[in-house]
């Protein structure tokens, strides 16, 4: 049994190779965060775990800044990763409905923590913030 590199970015272990880390799941995590970094995915997870299950206009009027090219881009590529799951009811017109699968429901729980640390932090970055643009604008 080979043992597991430790991940760069685990604190926790003792430090691993980096050349050693599967570069399925170093593929997998740069392309996550590349989605929940923008900023759609993030919101519809929010809406569709607040909301549950949703009609395309539903989501559409509950995120109302959202283009309706850019929802449908976001929630195909939200399919494609396994975090919604889009049903296509059989009536006229067609009804289609998306809600959060179990893998959607474990990254929005895993972003909390980022939500947590923001809650947590905010007069320190802020204090921070204010210090820099003011070093920066008297060093002008």
């Amino acid at each position: 049994m080979v043992a597991k590199a430790a991940a760069p970015h685990d604190l926790n272990r003792s430090p691993g190779r980096y050349d050693e880390i599967d570069p399925r799941v170093e593929a997998l995590v740069n392309d996550l965060i590349a989605q929940v970094a923008d900023k759609w995915t993030m919101i519809l997870i929010e809406v569709l775990h607040d909301h549950g299950e949703q009609r395309f206009t539903q989501i559409s009027r509950r995120v109302p800044d959202v283009s309706q090219k850019m929802l449908t881009q976001t929630l195909r590529q939200m399919e494609r990763n396994g975090l919604v799951q889009r049903t296509v009811h059989p009536v006229v017109p067609p009804r289609v409905e998306y809600r959060l699968t179990s893998l959607g429901e474990s990254l929005g729980e895993a972003f909390c923590g980022v939500w947590t640390w923001a809650e947590d932090h905010l007069d320190a970055v802020e204090k921070a913030r204010g210090a820099f643009d003011q070093h920066k604008a008297s060093a002008g």
